[in-house]
């Protein structure tokens, strides 16, 4: 059997996306990672430009390829460098997005391209058109429709332009409305013809409203989740393009892309205590009726700098956990000043990481690895949880709902169940936060009011500035 060299050029895209993958699941051996499957993916490109053949014909239409691939690269390049760590989540929620709408007018193109009518008077049916085609262009276009909504409104919420909503009977409304969905799906596979295929773009226009209700009333706490499934949806839904093209690199990188948006969310729901039936009928988020938090009582107390450098400076041990306040006040690199600033004291110092900490999986290591913090350091939240009741001081730098008591003891609560970093085990907490307003999750927090607990208030570069510099003087 001959092979063609745009199968092996394929053949090298797929296995540099397989050891990218790999190496992306360790901070010191991603960024090369990145690039080995950037170059794997550039060979593909380049290689179905220039070496594709239907029959004895290529690709044509240069010109609005190129142009198209500059367009792409200039944009992309320019967003990738302008955009701020703390934006990062809704840039991935927004490219995720473009994704599944490219799945989704694949569907739509070669639907299109493949239904034709017979010229018999009377009997209109389709000619090329298999059963097993017509499933994978509605998988794809039903998944990447999904996609593309539900990743808009979710770069919409993490900006803050679009805020949650929900009605009486959303559920409901979002279970009739996908089974409608599938019903109408599976008549056309069956029984497609001219008289119902415009029901193709029904299905279009109510999976992409499917998409916006599904994203529309999730939590702000509960975002990681969805950024991660919607992710594993544009991976199967770039999956299924690879099998109406026969593509096998797309397939490849569709089905790494779906699977491990799968594993992530699966990993999220249990971080967030969130079933995943939860989250594929969208009946997760804060927004439960019934849930009426506790209120708290009590008063907090602040800490003066300097009370805050004694107390760090003469400590055996510190944990730092970092939180999206940090992100806000792109206070990394002064946290790992103040990091190294305690070890040449003697303190040992490390930072507790929370799965969802941030906007999005992950946020809180990327944030600490362009600080060049030793990724030996982060300690993960079950092994934290461990060393919080033998550590001296916790330093909470803009973390809210992910220390929060309230999931273990507040059963009124929306984060209820969640599990969390028991920093209120350790000797003394002190919570860096700009004010006293609720987090992300839009509820207090009843750390702050715990008698072992001070706040430092302020932003949290200029705080561990002036802290860093207190320390100095110790």
């Amino acid at each position: 059997m001959e092979i063609s060299l745009l199968s092996i050029f394929y053949l090298v895209g797929s296995v540099t996306f397989i050891i990218g993958l790999k190496m992306l699941s360790h901070p010191e051996t991603a960024r090369k990672g990145n690039l080995i499957a950037a170059v794997g993916m550039a060979l593909a490109i380049f290689g179905t430009i220039f070496l594709y053949k239907d029959g004895d014909k290529g690709l044509h239409n240069y010109a609005w390829i190129f142009a198209a691939l500059a367009i792409g690269t200039l944009v992309g390049t320019i967003a990738a460098k302008k955009v701020k760590m703390t934006a990062m989540p809704e840039m991935v929620s927004l490219f995720n997005g473009m994704g599944g709408a490219c799945a989704a007018l694949i569907s739509v193109i070669e639907f299109q391209h493949n239904f034709r009518f017979s010229d018999t008077p009377g009997w209109h049916t389709t000619i090329g058109i298999s059963i097993g085609t017509l499933l994978t262009i509605f998988a794809g276009l039903i998944i990447g429709s999904i996609s593309f909504a539900g990743s808009i409104i979710a770069w919409g919420k993490l900006n803050g332009s679009i805020k949650d909503f929900s009605f009486k009977g959303q559920q409901i409304t979002n279970i009739i409305l996908f089974l409608g969905i599938l019903v109408v799906s599976g008549y056309l596979i069956a029984f497609l013809n001219f008289n119902n295929y415009y029901l193709f773009y029904v299905v279009l226009v109510a999976a992409l409203v499917y998409g916006v209700l599904f994203v529309l009333p999730i939590g702000g706490a509960d975002m990681p989740v969805v950024i991660s499934l919607l992710n594993s949806f544009t991976g199967v839904a770039a999956a299924c393009g690879g099998f109406l093209y026969n593509n096998q690199v797309m397939l490849t990188g569709g089905i790494l892309v779906g699977a491990a948006g799968t594993l992530l969310t699966i990993l999220m729901c249990k971080a967030m205590n969130r079933s995943l039936l939860n989250v594929l009928i969208g009946s997760f988020g804060g927004n439960a009726a019934g849930n009426t938090q506790q209120s708290i009582q009590g008063s907090f107390k602040e800490i003066s700098l300097s009370d805050a450098a004694v107390c760090m400076a003469y400590a055996n041990k510190v944990i730092i956990v970092p939180g999206y306040g940090l992100a806000v006040a792109q206070a990394q690199h002064v946290c790992h000043e103040l990091e190294k600033l305690l070890e040449d004291k003697g303190v040992e110092v490390s930072y507790a990481i929370h799965p969802v900490a941030g906007r999005m999986p992950g946020h809180m290591n990327v944030l600490l690895a362009e600080a060049d913090v030793n990724y030996d350091k982060l300690q993960e939240m079950e092994q934290a949880n461990d060393q919080f009741k033998n550590t001296d001081v916790v330093l909470v730098l803009g973390a809210n709902d992910v220390v929060n008591p309230a999931a273990k003891n507040d059963p009124a609560s929306p984060i209820y169940g969640m599990p969390i970093l028991e920093v209120e085990l350790a000797k003394t907490v002190i919570v860096n936060k700009r004010s006293m307003k609720p987090g992300y999750a839009g509820i207090e927090n009843a750390l702050f009011f715990q008698p072992k607990t001070s706040m430092l208030f302020g932003d949290a570069k200029a705080a561990l500035q002036k802290l860093v510099a207190e320390i100095k003087t110790v």
